[in-house]
């Protein structure tokens, strides 16, 4: 495949800057936002006989009017199917510092701490033409965060010590505190992230720390569809894939096979294993929640399309064509152009239905991103 077959012209009012919500106007004035996960709009991909599902049906089963939501999943899923969710943790990557002597503003975004006692972390920087090797920058103003820019890695990596000297939990609560939720560079250039955002571009279940970004899909998961499915008898297997910026590097070769993903660390519990593996075995829908989820579970997936446990690190990135051996279902959302994201989407549900798909979706003003609308994708 090549980039162009994925390129479309995205209107800017429907890229989502925040996640679905109500506004009311208070008395006062003041705009409030009442956020709800699990309301936004839902799209339904049947890749075998290539229907496509958008509205809720009515007693009789015929099409009303009104779209699905987020919710309707419920009826496309039966008691033993079971979900795959990724358990990442984000954490508040993004900082703000200013350079020494200059007082130049710096921007600081978090990779991964390379060394726990001498304070090294991996980090992008912005604007990179301003900051070198022996630079010090500074945060919260006169405050004790200091860090010492010791190497270049890439052209906007680098590599920063911390100085600042204190038990290692202190260190990462002071250093974290400073910090903003890190939303992808096509929101936060349009509005700045917010108090709400560290808590919205978080799932309800995440558990280990590790994520520079969101494991998007999962955003549209509420305590009361959770709930819902539980009483469904729907089961629920948990991974880990530790989301990086390399689902958002834009891809600069025309032919696909060429681009090369940066790694991701994933862990695969003996558990999930058991989990998935047996609800495949009794004939039961397996469904990935989310793009991450599913290159992790294709990185570990036996030649036998039985899950494998794994501990490691995966740069696996999928597009058309694709021949997939593990999972029979995905939630995703919809995308950027020219994303590997959308690319993966199309390798899973078939390109010319999944173009289609959206088609239908900028004709009907569903939302685009981590904060957008969610795709459902059937093996039937």
């Amino acid at each position: 495949m090549k980039l162009s077959q994925f390129k479309f012209k995205l209107p800017d009012d429907q890229v989502a800057l925040y996640p679905p919500h109500r506004v009311f106007e208070n008395e006062d004035g003041t705009v409030e936002r009442v956020y709800n996960r699990d309301m936004c709009k839902l799209m339904v991909l049947h890749r075998k006989s290539q229907k496509i599902d958008l509205f809720k049906k009515d007693a009789d089963g015929n099409d009303t009017e009104e779209l699905m939501t987020f919710r309707d999943l419920v009826n496309y899923f039966d008691e033993g199917d079971t979900f795959i969710f990724n358990d990442t943790q984000v954490f508040p990557a993004r900082l703000y510092g200013t350079k020494e002597k200059t007082d130049a503003k710096i921007e600081v975004f978090l990779l991964r701490e390379l060394n726990e006692e001498l304070r090294l972390w991996d980090v992008l920087v912005e604007p990179a033409r301003k900051i070198r090797i022996g630079n010090k920058l500074f945060f919260d103003g006169d405050g004790p965060m200091v860090a010492e820019v010791i190497d270049n890695t890439t052209s906007r990596g680098r590599t920063l010590r911390f100085l600042y000297d204190c038990p290692h939990d202190e260190f990462k609560k002071e250093l974290f505190a400073l910090g903003e939720a890190p939303l992808p560079r096509y929101i936060v250039d349009r509005r700045p992230a917010e108090e709400d955002d560290m808590e919205q571009f978080q799932t309800i279940y995440a558990k280990h720390e590790g994520a520079v970004t969101a494991p998007s899909t999962g955003l549209h998961f509420s305590k009361q569809l959770m709930k819902m499915m539980e009483i469904r008898g729907f089961e629920f297997a948990y991974i880990t894939i530790h989301c990086g910026l390399g689902s958002f590097d834009p891809i600069e070769v025309e032919d696909l096979t060429k681009h090369k993903m940066n790694s991701e660390q994933m862990i695969i519990s003996a558990e999930a294993c058991q989990m998935v593996n047996d609800a495949k075995q009794s004939g039961h829908r397996v469904c990935s929640i989310g793009i991450s989820t599913l290159r992790a579970t294709e990185s570990a997936v036996g030649t036998d399309g039985l899950l494998k446990e794994f501990d490691g690190w995966t740069n696996k990135f999928i597009f058309p064509p694709y021949d997939f051996g593990m999972t029979n279902s995905l939630i995703t959302n919809f995308y950027h152009p020219e994303s590997t994201m959308m690319m993966a989407t199309a390798a899973f549900g078939g390109y010319n239905l999944v173009i289609e798909a959206y088609r239908q979706a900028l004709k009907n003003k569903f939302m685009f991103g981590c904060y957008g609308d969610a795709m459902l994708i059937l093996d039937d």
